[in-house]
């Protein structure tokens, strides 16, 4: 059993889901998105994302953290912002003692849906279909799913391929 909770970064909102595999199944434990106004400072959105974080952490007990990797963007101050968010969930998860790793989105995608490319609404289908789950998920919580979701893949058939941070 590995509890693993997967996380899609994101200034406004950023999307996480746990996901656990017992006896080679993998299982929807929970998921959710962290949200904030648009008017509400961007330093206290990242503090409220790391608080979040903890509160999270400390309630399911994930054993590790998969988190979206760093990816070009075409708008360089929305990188930078989710660049901070991810920082955020990064300082909690290695607070509480968790294992960080990441992963691209290309990697992501290709672990869930089979193709680099997938949309959302792909992804989304797929993170349904692979925890058997009739709920309708935001786009940010499916895709946290999916980060989990990869992360479990990857761990079962590549772990030397893994990038693991802060330990």
């Amino acid at each position: 059993m590995m509890l693993v909770i997967g996380v899609d970064p994101g200034s406004l909102t950023t999307g996480y889901g746990l996901v656990e595999k017992k006896g080679g199944r993998l299982i929807y434990v929970g998921g959710d998105t962290i949200s904030f106004p648009h008017s509400l400072p961007f330093n206290e959105r990242i503090h409220k994302i790391f608080r979040s974080f903890l509160e999270i952490i400390q309630t399911y007990h994930p054993e590790e953290m998969s988190i979206e990797d760093v990816f070009f963007a075409k708008n360089v101050k929305s990188a930078l912002k989710i660049g901070h968010a991810r920082g955020a969930a990064l300082i909690a998860a290695i607070q509480c003692g968790l294992r960080v790793f990441e992963y691209t989105p290309l990697q992501i995608k290709q672990s869930v849906v089979g193709y680099g490319r997938a949309t959302k609404e792909q992804v989304r289908s797929m993170v349904k279909l692979i925890l058997k789950l009739d709920t309708q998920f935001s786009l940010d919580t499916s895709d946290a799913l999916a980060i989990a979701i990869c992360h479990h893949n990857w761990t079962r058939f590549e772990p030397e391929v893994v990038k693991v941070k802060g330990n």
